[in-house]
């Protein structure tokens, strides 16, 4: 009651006092934003405290999440590194087992060696103990036969009533029989020996041979004089500034040498193919007349062709007149570029076909094939027309071309062997041996004279019959081979080995001959009886 009647009479004041209104109006607005701003703060404080307590919360949630990923990742790391350890431990344990097991090995192994060192050492004191006795009987034995021995020398003086001299005679008699034989088995030693550097020895000659005799030896084989009609001619050869000869040089492979000598042009080449194109075509060049580069690569390429059908002409003519079958065209060019090689003066090709013709008739005697005969001596001296290009003799050369383009394996022995190279091994080889020896040791057929090869045949049988024990000698082969006989009587074997050896360096000293020749001593027992 007091309340109510409390309201009106203020607002009674109020409405008395318009500026109190006005006053209290302000005063409550402004506690009343007071009040909201206090409201407001006090929200935003609240919704702060929210935010802290919040993010407090997330933090200590988000710090106990770490906390368990590092522990985690601690108990990982422990674990992993704890089985790495156990790892390595394990691998170092098998390491170790492995090892132990190698010593223990090892041990054994060296075990076992000693106990063998000591079974050897004690087999070897064994045999050294046996070697000692042996030793001491053998002194015994040798001192008992001295005795022996004396006893019987005393023995035999009184029974053979021989002097002290005497039997020294008789005695210095076999020593002198047993030293001929130690000095037989002493040559043959030597000879052994000195075969082992004789081919060595001997190419290191012939190179130093060749090497001071390489001018003279190679003027007649490796040049051609070419006649010329006039200086005028010899003037176009040469062209102007030396044009002509510089471009003849080029087609033919050959140097051309323009010297003072009159009426002549000396062509130098060591192959004879290119050599003879050069002369051919360096005369038809003299006969046109018209030298100038165009012409001298025209004329040298037509004879260049010419050059190659006669080649092949040359070898076709040779397989048709011995009967034989085609060859490889290889083999036939390499046959028909013989006709323009020489040895001693005698053409390859003819000396080829004359040597197969030999060996037809030696295999018909035989009873052997006549045509694998002939064709084995018809190539035996083809690597002749290879030995300016290869390495290594002729006969090596010629077989492994024949090898190459399928001759059959006894021709191709055959050639390898005509020089005994290697060791004939088939009737082919030593047939293609001896017609080839045939057919270039006989008269006239290497630029000898019919005189002075009688002459030779004469000297060598002199020779060895002016040795004491000689019946009767022969010169065979056409001189490569001596066939001697001597009386058994008079010389015995040893005897006969040396007397060839010493009618060999008679030969060597005394006989010029090509080649090699063979000395044959030959002593025969012969016992007779007649039947009546």
């Amino acid at each position: 009651m007091e309340h109510s009647e409390a309201i009106p009479s203020i607002v009674k004041l109020f409405s008395y006092s318009p500026y109190l209104w006005t006053s209290s109006i302000v005063i409550l607005g402004f506690l009343l934003g007071v009040l909201v701003l206090f409201l407001i703060h006090q929200r935003k404080f609240g919704d702060a405290q929210r935010k802290v307590d919040l993010m407090i919360l997330e933090t200590k949630k988000e710090t106990d999440l770490m906390r368990k990923e590092v522990d985690l990742e601690s108990k990982n790391l422990i674990f992993k590194t704890k089985a790495d350890l156990e790892k390595d431990l394990t691998a170092r344990r098998d390491e170790l087992t492995l090892m132990e097991k190698r010593v223990i090995s090892k041990e054994e192994i060296l075990e076992k060696k000693v106990n063998s060192l000591d079974k050897k050492e004690s087999d070897l004191r064994a045999k050294e103990e046996h070697f000692v006795k042996k030793e001491q009987n053998m002194n015994e034995a040798q001192n008992s036969i001295q005795k022996v021995l004396e006893d019987q020398r005393r023995q035999l003086l009184n029974i053979a009533h021989l002097s002290e001299e005497e039997a020294k005679q008789q005695i210095l008699k076999n020593l002198e029989s047993e030293l001929e034989s130690d000095r037989v088995r002493l040559i043959k030693k030597m000879e052994t020996e000195i075969k082992l550097q004789a081919e060595k020895k001997a190419r290191n000659i012939l190179v130093l041979s060749i090497q001071r005799q390489a001018l003279d030896q190679c003027q007649d084989h490796a040049t051609k004089l070419v006649p010329i009609p006039s200086d005028e001619m010899k003037g176009r050869i040469i062209g102007r500034e030396g044009r002509n000869i510089r471009a003849f040089e080029h087609a033919c492979g050959c140097d051309v040498i323009v010297d003072d000598t009159p009426d002549a042009i000396l062509i130098s080449c060591f192959d004879p193919v290119r050599r003879y194109i050069a002369r051919t075509a360096l005369e038809i060049l003299m006969l046109d007349g018209r030298v100038h580069p165009a012409r001298i690569e025209e004329v040298v390429a037509k004879v260049r062709r010419e050059t190659g059908n006669m080649i092949r002409e040359g070898a076709e003519a040779a397989v048709a007149e011995l009967g034989l079958t085609q060859m490889h065209p290889e083999i036939m060019k390499l046959l028909g570029q013989l006709q323009f090689r020489t040895s001693y003066g005698q053409e390859q090709l003819k000396h080829s076909m004359e040597v197969s013709q030999l060996a037809g008739v030696m295999a018909a005697e035989l009873g052997v094939d006549v045509k694998l005969a002939k064709r084995a001596a018809l190539l035996h001296d083809i690597g002749k027309a290879l030995t300016h290009e290869i390495e290594g003799s002729h006969a090596m050369i010629g077989a492994d071309f024949c090898k190459k383009y399928g001759e059959s394996a006894d021709v191709e022995h055959a050639v390898r062997a005509h020089h005994r190279d290697v060791e004939p091994r088939t009737i082919f080889a030593f047939i293609v041996d001896a017609a080839d020896a045939m057919s270039g040791g006989r008269p006239g057929a290497r630029s000898k004279t019919e005189a002075s090869y009688i002459q030779r045949l004469e000297k060598i049988e002199e020779i060895c019959m002016s040795f004491r024990g000689v019946d009767r000698s022969y010169a065979v082969q056409a001189g490569r081979d001596v066939r001697i006989f001597v009386n058994p009587s008079k010389i015995n074997d040893n005897q006969a080995l040396l007397m060839a050896r010493d009618i060999t360096r008679r030969i060597e000293n005394d006989v010029q001959f090509p080649g090699q020749i063979k000395v044959s001593v030959i002593r025969e027992s012969r016992a007779v009886e007649f039947a009546h």
